[in-house]
């Protein structure tokens, strides 16, 4: 394998160029979303009613992102498609 590859063209890539930006085990994007609906539902009502669910969400999307790291983006995307295109 080594021998088809010419001297000189190969580059090599550092891990986080690849790797998913995650932020306490979520996408950033959704951790940014999650945390600050939950925020947003506990400060103005003085309550700690959003807390639990909010720390829920957050294990069950962690579940989510450490099986696929993408499947947010999977999953923003498939909201963008539609039943039907007119041709």
């Amino acid at each position: 394998m080594a021998a088809l590859r010419p001297e000189g063209f190969e580059l090599p890539i550092h891990q986080s160029v690849i790797k998913p930006q995650l932020v306490f085990g979520l996408p950033r994007q959704l951790a940014i979303v999650l945390y600050t609906m939950v925020l947003a539902l506990s400060f103005p009502l003085s309550t700690w009613y959003p807390i639990p669910p909010g720390l829920f969400l957050h294990f069950v999307l962690a579940a989510a992102a450490k099986k696929d790291p993408g499947f947010w983006d999977v999953f923003r995307r498939a909201f963008t498609y539609r039943a039907f295109y007119r041709g």
